[in-house]
């Protein structure tokens, strides 16, 4: 069989982007989602199939940003559970000065340190752990807490109760509540005031900040008594 001649337009070399993408695939990271804001936006975040893994969807990420807008700059942050590592990565990307990931899967988070190393940051720390472990030491308090548990999970209120008491949080930390719509009502320390609520179907999302605490004869604040925005 007669060899074809050469192509009148010889296959241009794999993009960077293109190795990139590859190179997150050949590793193993099977989804990715996209950075919505900042100096990073547009560019992707790989990262394996874990159970329970359930990154914030587009539109809540980009609700719960601009509701942050204006506040994020230089603020230390911390990502509890960061699975995807979406929440924090997005905060680096607008201005964050640091971020502390923590996740207990070793596959998501050394995902996350490959995300980290191919953006050039400096900014983010991971630590592979468990919240509630984390969260009995000694701390060091953040301004900004991303707190998303995979769902089902329970023990939502020990871990308010934990951020609120443990010294891990300023004096005007916010704080980002995300579970499922339907879950049983979370208990609030009274401390936390809510700014905005919303739902965007099986998801409900809760931003609060951390105020001076007000006498009250009343040690919580129940989420089924908070009104709601409309749904994303």
């Amino acid at each position: 069989m007669p060899v074809p001649p050469p192509s009148k337009h010889p296959t241009k070399p794999a993009s960077r982007s293109a190795k990139k993408t590859a190179g997150a695939a050949s590793a193993g990271w099977a989804h990715s989602v996209r950075i919505i804001g900042g100096q990073w936006r547009g560019r992707r975040v790989h990262f394996p199939s874990v159970t329970d893994l359930r990154p914030t969807p587009d539109r809540v990420r980009e609700t719960l940003f601009n509701w942050l807008q204006g506040q994020i700059a230089n603020i230390r942050a911390l990502d509890l559970f960061a699975g995807s590592g979406a929440l924090g990565l997005e905060a680096l990307s607008r201005g964050a000065s640091e971020v502390v990931f923590l996740e207990r899967d070793r596959a998501a988070a050394n995902a996350l340190k490959d995300t980290l190393r191919t953006f050039q940051s400096q900014q983010g720390q991971v630590i592979i752990g468990d919240a509630y472990h984390y969260l009995k030491q000694s701390p060091k308090p953040f301004g900004l807490v991303f707190l998303d548990p995979p769902f089902g999970m329970g023990r939502v209120s020990e871990l308010c109760t934990l951020l609120e008491q443990s010294g891990w949080l300023t004096l005007n930390a916010l704080i980002y509540l995300e579970h499922a719509a339907d879950s049983d009502q979370v208990e609030l320390p009274v401390a936390w005031a809510v700014l905005r609520d919303t739902r965007a179907g099986a998801v409900r999302a809760t931003l609060l900040r951390r105020v001076l605490p007000i006498a009250s004869e009343n040690s919580s604040l129940l989420m089924e008594n908070i009104s709601h925005e409309p749904e994303a």
